[in-house]
């Protein structure tokens, strides 16, 4: 029986796929959580940011003890597959976002969905803070601060976002 390895496990480095840092007061949280839920998508793990879905129940023939079995160890193996790509997804998590925010979210036994979840609810809970914050940075917005026009622009449409 040959055994194919799942496209996730291959990501040695996941900063190359999503290059920012995602910071506690950052005005990226958007741009971040779209390049976070593309690499999920492509890496086939997009299920992990949801909560777990219980494995569907396959009834087999009482009379047949060998395809039970058989449906037992493929259930147990795709548990562990399973478990192994959320570990994966989580530590994808952890390596994207800043530290300070990783010790605002870290709980020990944390899923991967836990973990998103988690940031999601740290941007978002706090809309009005944030407003008011991305407010004034927008007010203090000027372009003597950016080397040209085009720079001053892409930031100005980041606080918009």
């Amino acid at each position: 029986m040959e055994s194919k390895l799942h496209p996730a496990l291959t990501v040695s480095n996941i900063k190359t796929h999503v290059p920012i840092l995602l910071e506690k007061d950052s005005t990226h949280y958007t741009t971040w959580k779209t390049l976070f839920k593309v690499h999920c998508q492509i890496y086939e793990v997009l299920d992990h940011l949801s909560p777990k879905q219980p494995a569907p129940k396959t009834a087999a023939e009482p009379s047949d003890a060998a395809a039970s079995a058989k449906d037992e160890v493929a259930a147990r193996a795709a548990e562990t597959l399973w478990t192994q790509l959320d570990v994966v997804v989580l530590q994808w998590i952890y390596a994207t976002i800043s530290a300070p925010l990783l010790h605002i979210i870290l709980q020990p036994g944390q899923t991967a969905h836990d973990a998103w979840s988690a940031v999601e609810h740290e941007f978002n809970d706090n809309k009005n803070t944030r407003a008011i914050f991305l407010g004034q940075e927008f007010a203090n917005l000027s372009l003597e601060n950016f080397s040209n026009m085009a720079d001053y622009c892409q930031h100005a449409k980041h606080l918009a976002e």
